[in-house]
């Protein structure tokens, strides 16, 4: 279980401070849990902060009970926490397959390789051997991202807005890729978005509003009134 225990985080501009997460609490441990509200009110800098790729100002972030918020990137990875970029990472020299091997933690074979490039859609003769540069769009890199997810099947995944640049490819076939990650890890999957679609499989919705928790509950107590516009007016603007 990953639990947030009144985590604030604040940005540093020259001599000013610029708070963008104040006191937020949160544990996650269902299946699905989705994190949504207005642009710029906090969600990308949360799935950040469980990663590791910035510190909290205040508070602490623990997985399964162990005190996490001073480890790095890394050391979270190998503890078992995945992160997908909003804007996927390209790497000039490394071909897709070498990057879902290092995913993997180990030398995977090309039908390896082959099986997850698949199961996000691609053909997977036409990637194997490509470098992850700017040959490839953003909708391919974000789907190479997932499927480098998939073969490191960690425990708790965070995806920061995973459907973005897919539009050529339905998001009914991005369910079943999550669907098909908790069925290998039976961990839980973090998803950051705004998109109703994927609200509609989230186990959990927590709404983040000015840098706060505003409402947090499952899917039938939050999606119809954040639709409504009853909580979070702002929401999707």
């Amino acid at each position: 279980m990953l639990e947030l225990s009144h985590v604030s985080f604040a940005a540093s501009d020259g001599d000013a401070h610029k708070e963008i997460l104040n006191d937020v609490s949160l544990k996650v441990n269902e299946r699905f849990v989705a994190i949504t509200g207005p642009n710029g009110s906090g969600k990308s800098t949360l799935a950040k902060l469980i990663a590791g790729i910035i510190q909290p100002t205040e508070g602490k972030i623990l997985l399964d009970g162990e005190d996490i918020t001073n480890l790095s990137v890394t050391e979270r990875a190998r503890r078992g926490i995945s992160y997908a970029f909003q804007q996927p990472v390209r790497f000039k020299g490394i071909t897709v397959k070498d990057l879902v091997s290092l995913a993997a933690g180990r030398k995977i074979t090309v039908s390896e390789a082959c099986t997850y490039l698949s199961e996000v859609g691609l053909c997977a003769r036409d990637y194997i051997d490509r470098e992850v540069n700017a040959s490839l769009s953003g909708g391919e890199l974000k789907r190479i991202e997932i499927a480098t997810v998939l073969a490191r099947g960690t425990a708790l995944s965070v995806f920061d807005e995973p459907e973005a640049g897919i539009d050529l490819w339905s998001f009914q076939n991005l369910i079943s890729v999550f669907e098909k990650m908790h069925e290998r890890t039976n961990g839980s999957i973090l998803i950051i978005s705004h998109q109703e679609r994927i609200l509609n499989i989230a186990d959990k919705i927590v709404v983040i509003a000015n840098g706060r928790v505003e409402r947090e509950g499952t899917r039938e107590e939050i999606l119809p009134n954040l639709l409504a516009g009853r909580i979070c007016p702002a929401f999707g603007a």
